[in-house]
């Protein structure tokens, strides 16, 4: 096995620069990953591409493309990409092809393909053909980069992150339901953002009752995208209502509006018939088997592994909970969520009968307790916002005084 080549101080400012080119495919790629690359030869950038949307040509691709449109000589310069070249054939042919065609010389590559069958299959490819091929430069950035299609592909699940604007008490509506608006103007411009980089979105049906919301991606577009992005239009957002009886009123904005088409109302099986045969004819409407909670013996209405599942199969690759509290509540203590983005506003609410965000019949125990890791503040005008990993695992349970 030969030894990992140098990696020198322009390999990793190139390689920084080829994941800014990926970032202008932010919520455009899914089910593919951001990928960004650029070609140097003898100290001069000569070529940069980025995928900009499934489908389309892959990041190494662009990049050769650009250095020809240029009227540059690709033939022994080196490949700076974020992520591993595929090396298989799926819309498009494999990338190893065509740089082994190009008669790069070098490659030099941040992340590795997070898909078991395939990881460093195409580093193999290239190193039998001759290349000098160097690995893991900006790795963790380049992994985290495309964290929701990593979990995707190998789980074949999405990426759940829940998301609950909220007071310092927790709390995100009065008793009456009132919760516009809790946070601030910087607070709902990231939330645009997360909406923008998720497939779908998710609520439940007394979110839609109170609120008839459009779950769209709304605001300016400075507000809700990258300032270099380059990309004319983001890709659909998919709505998703958990609606066990099949109560969503046939005015409400998401079975009414001119999207209706991405919207998806998820059922019981005992919904009333007639309901379901309304809604029906507006949008798509899903009959999911009653599932088990993780805390106690009580039946919830829809099996939740079941539809990450079914959404998984239909290439959702992130999914962003922005339900009430029972539901943020369902996802959090089943274990289904991979990520909070819990916003606080500087305000206090009380009372019993004030909306929790996060609700359901609570942990009876330490060891029931969920778990966070990986935690990021981040101040947002007078608003904070926690971000952090969900712990899978149980909390171990307190050691007695």
């Amino acid at each position: 096995m030969s030894l990992q080549p140098p990696i020198s101080p322009a390999d990793t400012r190139l390689l920084r620069l080829a994941l800014r080119l990926a970032r202008r495919g932010f919520g455009t790629t899914s089910p593919n990953p951001m990928v960004g690359a650029v070609l140097v030869k003898r100290g001069q950038i000569i070529g940069q591409g980025w995928h900009r949307r499934a489908g389309e040509p892959h990041a190494e691709i662009e990049a050769l493309r650009d250095a020809e449109k240029r009227g540059h000589r690709v033939k022994g310069a080196t490949l700076y990409v974020t992520l591993e070249p595929c090396s298989t054939h799926g819309r498009t042919p494999p990338c190893t092809e065509a740089i082994l065609s190009a008669g790069i010389r070098r490659v030099v590559v941040g992340a590795t393909d997070p898909n078991p069958r395939h990881a460093g299959r195409g580093f193999e490819v290239l190193r039998q053909a001759g290349l000098v091929v160097v690995t893991g430069v900006l790795a963790e950035d380049c992994a985290a980069l495309n964290e929701a299609f990593n979990h995707w592909i190998v789980h074949r699940t999405p990426l759940v992150t829940v998301k609950a604007a909220m007071t310092l008490d927790g709390k995100i509506a009065t008793a009456s339901g009132q919760s516009k608006w809790i946070t601030g103007e910087k607070s709902r411009a990231f939330a645009m953002r997360l909406r923008q980089g998720s497939d779908a979105i998710l609520v439940g049906i007394n979110t839609v009752l109170a609120d008839d919301p459009s779950l769209t991606v709304r605001g300016r577009k400075s507000e809700v995208r990258s300032p270099k992005s380059e990309v004319e239009s983001q890709k659909p957002l998919r709505r998703i209502i958990l609606d066990s009886r099949a109560r969503t009123p046939l005015t409400a904005k998401v079975v009414s509006d001119e999207q209706a088409a991405l919207t998806t109302i998820v059922v019981s099986r005992a919904a009333p018939k007639r309901r379901v045969a309304a809604l029906a004819k507006r949008v798509r409407v899903l009959a999911a088997p009653p599932g088990k909670l993780a805390i106690g013996n009580r039946q919830s209405a829809i099996d939740l592994r079941w539809l990450l599942r079914k959404l998984g199969a239909e290439g959702v690759t992130s999914l962003l909970v922005e339900g009430g509290g029972e539901v943020n509540a369902s996802f959090l203590s089943q274990r289904l969520a991979q990520r909070i983005a819990f916003f606080y506003a500087p305000k206090i609410l009380g009372g019993r009968a004030s909306r929790k965000g996060v609700a359901g019949d609570g942990a009876k125990s330490w060891s029931e307790t969920l778990r966070l890791s990986d935690l990021t503040w981040r101040n947002l005008g007078d608003d904070l916002l926690l971000t952090a990993r969900c712990q899978q695992g149980r909390t171990p349970k307190r050691p007695k005084p």
